[in-house]
């Protein structure tokens, strides 16, 4: 990595999350460059040349390992399952790593990871693009400015209606894939969570598989209590006829309701492509939230309220300024860790019937 140069990136996977996420992101980000794309699909690979004419090609992950001094960061964007044994490779190999969310099926392997790359003297990133959705930045802004007085109650919903099933690994049963909804939507609400609220200290969850020929939970609901009293009730689900509000935000001043969901995964997965100076993660006033009290928003009650863009570039910015040595990680694999004790904790609880009490971690400052 020399000063002035860009920072050469290696994709590995380009199914959903590689192609309209990480690709696009690593691409519109100033002092980064996708430098390899990990597939042996030819349809991907043809995919990928096309947007992004010059990108080179490995069929393996183990193909980057010997080429470690021509690159500066990867990024894993394959299967669940394949997250921790890649990452722990990348660092082994001397690499910075971005790891798409879950960063592992436990806890413990998340802080055994965040343990290597500390050793290494590496960065290691979770790509939580959720902290930067529109909506979730205008809450926080909210809440910082005190218009919201003290909050109460958070209550945060990924719903969909998928009636039929789409098949693939996100949908198995085994173990092994860490697929359901709990850890795929669940990761971006309990982190949403968490990144506002601070640590859990009680959870409590409830865990369905409603469609036919599901194997894995399609319908679940997570209730936290964090340690400075809010409470948190996080729905993730695909059977949801009538969605509800994305975020509906009750403080002892006001509250903040806020339908639909922020447009910029909608919009890279059209093909639309953040570039400076043009607008991006913006909606219509007629999707702005509401803020008010007494009344509901549904029958004009409280004041709308313009919603901030969304930025999911800002992610990637921040990964490299990190790297450069001139910020911080955005997302640490500590606070994956810190999400994962809740997540396997709601797991616990709907299989058990019980609410689990969490107890706190050395490093449960959170780690800046």
């Amino acid at each position: 990595m020399t000063a002035n140069a860009p920072l050469r990136v290696g994709l590995v996977g380009y199914g959903l999350a590689g192609s309209v996420f990480h690709a696009p992101l690593v691409s519109a980000t100033e002092g980064l460059v996708l430098d390899t794309v990990v597939t042996s699909n030819e349809e991907r690979r043809a995919q990928a040349l096309a947007e992004f004419p010059g990108v080179r090609f490995a069929a393996s992950p183990d193909e980057l390992w010997p080429r470690a001094d021509e690159l500066d960061l990867i990024v894993i964007a394959s299967p669940n399952k394949t997250h921790v044994p890649l990452a722990r490779a990348a660092l082994e190999a001397g690499l910075p790593v971005v790891v798409d969310k879950p960063i592992a099926g436990t806890a413990a392997e998340a802080r055994e990871l965040a343990e290597l790359a500390g050793e290494r003297g590496l960065l290691l990133s979770v790509f939580q693009n959720r902290r930067w959705d529109n909506d979730f930045l205008t809450l926080a802004a909210l809440i910082q400015e005190g218009e919201l007085g003290e909050v109460q109650r958070f209550e945060s919903r990924f719903e969909r209606w998928r009636p039929q099933l789409k098949g693939g690994w996100r949908e198995s049963g085994d173990p092994e894939e860490i697929g359901g909804l709990l850890y795929d939507l669940g990761s971006h609400v309990v982190d949403q969570a968490l990144t506002l609220f601070g640590p859990a200290v009680q959870v409590y969850a409830e865990s369905d598989v409603r469609r036919p020929g599901a194997a894995a939970d399609d319908d679940t609901f997570i209730a936290i209590t964090h340690a400075n009293g809010v409470r948190s009730h996080l729905y993730a689900s695909a059977t949801t006829a009538q969605l509800g509000p994305r975020f509906r935000v009750l403080g002892s001043k006001a509250g903040y309701v806020k339908y639909g969901l922020d447009p910029q995964e909608a919009a890279l997965r059209e093909g639309v492509r953040p570039s400076a100076g043009e607008p991006w993660g913006e909606e219509p006033a007629s999707l702005w939230g509401r803020v008010g009290s007494g009344e509901s928003p549904l029958t004009g009650g409280g004041d709308p309220v313009r919603t901030l863009p969304g930025d999911y570039p800002a992610y990637y910015a921040a990964v490299a300024s990190a790297l450069r040595g001139e910020g911080e990680n955005p997302v640490t694999a500590l606070q994956a860790a810190a999400a994962l004790d809740v997540l396997e904790a709601a797991r616990r609880s709907a299989r058990e019937g019980v609410s689990v009490t969490l107890l706190p971690h050395h490093d449960e400052e959170q780690d800046a």
